[in-house]
């Protein structure tokens, strides 16, 4: 990148807008996450929109859980589920208040704390893979369920920030399927990436579970 990063607080009107415009606008932004150890700072890189009950792919389709209510807003906070019984996702809820939708954060690069980074994601043969993937991501950033519902526009002593970063041209953004989305979702091109970097996830189909016999 050519220049500097813009350290200016993204505000809560950024995420308060239809899905489909804030994933695709959230690439290139610092995401901020001040641990014990220390802040880690990430430059996102790849993302998934997720438009709540319209939308077969999204945890809020078939209306508010316990588990999903902070999709239901209000936009700019947290939403962090465990998936596979291992992992924790990371994603940020947007669009007006009422109306589930949210981003999942599917890869970035880590630009600030990578000493921290490491010593979560110790398989990482280099620091391109410290959060190359949804899961990857939350466990180098220490992201556990006690962060589901954290205020992202809060201040500069939240556990979680998202700056205005350095965002890449509108021709080096990418969009396709999502990753692992089956059924009437499969189709929906609301993954979003910036091309050629080296810390994007690869792309994976949607793959049914076999049942045991």
């Amino acid at each position: 990148m050519s220049e500097s990063p813009d350290r200016t607080p993204l505000p809560r009107a950024f995420f308060d807008r239809p899905v489909l415009e804030v994933a695709p606008d959230l690439l290139g932004r610092t995401l901020v996450r001040r641990t014990e150890d220390g802040p880690i700072e990430l430059r996102l890189t790849e993302v998934e929109a997720y438009a709540g009950e319209i939308d077969p792919g999204s945890h809020a389709f078939r209306g508010r859980t316990a588990r999903n209510a902070v999709m239901f807003g209000p936009p700019g906070h947290a939403y962090v589920y465990f998936t596979y019984g291992m992992w924790h996702c990371l994603n940020l809820v947007c669009g007006p208040e009422g109306h589930a939708s949210g981003v999942l954060l599917r890869a970035g690069e880590i630009q600030q704390g990578a000493e921290f980074a490491r010593g979560r994601r110790l398989s990482a043969r280099h620091d391109k893979e410290l959060a190359k993937g949804p899961a990857r991501l939350a466990t180098a950033l220490d992201v556990a369920l006690s962060l589901n519902g954290t205020d992202v526009c809060d201040g500069p002593d939240a556990p979680l920030a998202v700056l205005t970063g350095a965002p890449p041209r509108p021709d080096q953004v990418r969009s396709g399927p999502r990753t692992g989305v089956g059924g009437d979702g499969a189709p929906h091109p609301w993954r979003f990436w910036i091309e050629a970097d080296p810390t994007v996830s690869p792309y994976r189909a949607h793959a049914p579970r076999r049942r045991r016999s």
